[in-house]
């Protein structure tokens, strides 16, 4: 057993896993943090997605122990105050998601995109950054819709503060 020490959502998590633990499996099975999917378990789909120290990084493919010392964010933390996350809530406002198990991964890569390209996204730029994140029920048509959407009101808080 190895112990980790972390923040995830904010909040100091110790414990003791395997050290063949998956970072996904330690934030779904020990913390029931279960927003995190696990679709491929190869990194192929993206529904795993969650940030790491501000990063964007698919958490089955990682190990819990790699993460020690880290900050986690994950779809939970997101929303803040009981309010959606302007790109949560662009996704649900545009339409960007069926059955809903791909949405996680695609805000949290979502919102690493705006961090570190910026609000103003063509459809291009957007596609290009999903590369990696499957949806098995859209076209992506209101994915791309969502994303831009959702990026355009990341910038409007820093609009009114100026």
């Amino acid at each position: 057993m190895a112990k980790i020490s972390l923040t995830v959502n904010g909040k100091a998590v110790t414990a003791e896993v395997e050290p063949r633990t998956l970072l996904v499996q330690f934030l779904r099975e020990t913390l029931h943090l279960t927003g995190t999917h696990v679709g491929c378990d190869t990194s192929q789909c993206g529904a795993c997605v969650v940030h790491l120290d501000g990063v964007a990084v698919k958490s089955c493919t990682m190990l819990a122990v790699q993460a020690d010392g880290a900050s986690v964010l994950t779809i939970e933390g997101l929303a803040a105050d009981g309010k959606l996350h302007p790109m949560q809530e662009a996704f649900r406002e545009n339409h960007g998601l069926q059955c809903g198990f791909c949405t996680p991964g695609m805000i949290m890569t979502a919102v690493d995109m705006v961090a570190r390209l910026g609000s103003e996204l063509d459809e291009a730029t957007i596609r290009e950054n999903l590369d990696g994140n499957l949806c098995r029920c859209t076209g992506y048509h209101n994915i791309v819709k969502a994303v831009a959407a959702g990026a355009a009101a990341m910038k409007q808080p820093a609009l009114a503060a100026e």
